[in-house]
């Protein structure tokens, strides 16, 4: 489909990049099926991987012709087994196991673990989870060299992966000093959005936007929910980011299974309160690792994180490493769309609150606008941003008017990529009012978007007129504006061919 449409979903659709589809042809493919944002996981790979990766997304972009964000997901404190002696090893329930100091088991009943200070802070009693929670055991004795553990729920464990510790307060810090390089590495790249793993306290969100304004990057900081400390200090993370995620794969191991369908609604519940965009991921679509079809319960999962108020929802081995992405994209946007119909019912328009990242007058207009499209019935919003204030607003109010956010600013374009309903289109300026009504009629035209008679509401910023904040602005496609417009379109297209033809040849 050529983009932006209005037949795709306003929930946006972020995907992992692997090594099934990162080359240019299918991320080009993948933006013309839906994808709006990029992830690129940088537990995987090497700076020279993820600098291809990038490179590759911003390439892809220009050919469709259509702006796309950049997550760069910071891996965080994650821990993980060492080398085991036997790999993989089975864990039957009963038996016992050790954790010692060091990289490398010397037994078949020895573990090791990535974090040094892991036996100094274990205590009896605590719970050890394996195997992304398949695998648990109980402390059940800590020397100053061991910590004996017991199976209590058996399986398979194979080295490097990962260990949770549910309850369990660890003195780590909440970057690595490779998540502090990564950092750096995406603020000079001009990554639009960094993730940060386990996220403990708002100080943990701080630090990394401190060090982001260091470099002078504008990418927006996302806080990865998967801790308990995370859900006791909700709140104040939320407040502290610019965006959240639910992390569903490491939360539901560091809090009861049972309990994470609450938390995720809880989490979105805050963010939307706080009007913070949020993204629900983790095995959406898991069973098109293989399949081209999703189980039922994959598509009723998207659906309800869609009714629950969620701005995105992400794609992780479906489109990294899956027989299907493309096919994972198109489903995930299907899913949207029908549930979409849902939402004007069922999520509760928040219009009257204030933001502090945008001017209030701002905000204001920006409410107002979504309740004349709809009284008039306009064909569409075009929000002219340079910073995507308005459009972060606008995006909060889940209206179903198709909603163009347009600007000059590149950066601008690709923030925009999260906003929940908000269509990204470049413009060539938006100083000049009556050239950029024509310039996004000529669009609306060539495109099929818009037609005579249909109505456009504009919210334009303070550039147009002197002494004001915003305008709003109800404009009426003439009728004859589409054949004018198309025609000059043609004769500049036409002066252009001739012009080359005209030229004189180069001597040889």
């Amino acid at each position: 489909m050529s983009r932006p449409s209005s037949s795709e979903a306003f929930t946006k659709i972020v995907c992992t990049v692997g090594p099934a589809c990162d080359t240019v042809e299918r991320l080009v493919t993948l933006i013309e099926h839906g994808a709006d944002i990029f992830r690129i996981n940088s537990a995987h790979g090497d700076r020279e991987s993820h600098q291809r990766i990038l490179a590759n997304i911003r390439e892809a972009s220009a050919k469709v012709k259509y702006p796309v964000g950049v997550l760069l997901d910071l891996a965080g404190p994650k821990l993980r087994l060492g080398t085991l002696l036997t790999d993989p090893l089975f864990c039957e329930v009963g038996r016992e196991l050790t954790f010692i100091r060091g990289e490398a088991a010397e037994r078949e009943d020895q573990l090791t673990c990535s974090y040094v200070k892991l036996i100094d802070e274990l205590v009896v009693g605590n719970r050890v989870m394996l195997a992304d929670g398949t695998v648990a055991l109980v402390v059940e004795e800590v020397t100053k060299n061991w910590a004996r553990c017991r199976v209590t729920s058996g399986g398979e464990i194979r080295s490097r992966q990962g260990i949770n510790l549910p309850g369990v307060a660890l003195s780590l810090s909440s970057m690595r000093r490779s998540d502090v390089d990564n950092a750096i590495w995406g603020a000079q790249a001009g990554i639009d959005f960094i993730s940060l793993s386990f996220v403990r306290t708002a100080e943990d969100v701080r630090s990394l936007k401190n060090l982001l304004a260091s470099y002078d990057s504008k990418a927006l900081v996302i806080a990865k929910i998967e801790k308990r400390e995370a859900l006791d200090q909700l709140e104040g993370i939320v407040d502290a980011a610019d965006g959240v995620m639910v992390a569903r794969g490491d939360l539901g191991v560091e809090i009861d299974v049972a309990e994470t369908p609450v938390a995720q609604k809880r989490i979105i519940r805050v963010c939307r309160e706080k009007f913070k965009p949020v993204i629900v991921a983790t095995q959406m679509l898991e069973s098109m690792h293989h399949n081209r079809r999703p189980t039922r319960a994959e598509a009723s999962d998207v659906a309800n994180a869609i009714l629950d108020g969620a701005d995105a929802c992400m794609l992780s081995g479906e489109t990294a490493i899956g027989e299907y992405p493309v096919e994972a994209v198109d489903t995930m946007n299907r899913i949207m769309v029908h549930t979409e119909r849902e939402l004007i019912d069922t999520i509760p328009q928040e219009t009257h609150r204030e933001l502090n990242r945008v001017h209030p007058i701002t905000a204001a207009v920006a409410n107002g606008a979504a309740t004349i499209a709809d009284q008039i019935h306009a064909k569409m919003i075009v929000i002219a941003t340079r910073s995507g204030g308005t459009a972060w607003v606008k995006s909060n109010q889940r209206s179903h008017t198709l909603t163009i956010g347009a600007s000059d600013n590149e950066e601008t374009l690709q923030r925009m990529s999260l906003f929940w309903g908000i269509k990204p289109l470049r413009v060539s300026q938006l100083d000049d009012g009556d050239e950029l009504f024509d310039e996004i009629c000529r669009w609306g035209c060539r495109t099929g978007m818009v037609a005579p008679g249909d109505r456009l509401v504009f919210v334009t910023g303070n550039s147009v007129l002197h002494n004001v904040h915003n305008l709003l602005v109800v404009h009426s496609v003439p009728q004859d504006a589409c054949r004018i417009l198309l025609e000059a379109d043609a004769a500049a297209a036409a002066a252009a061919t001739a012009a080359r033809q005209s030229a004189p040849t180069p001597q040889s």
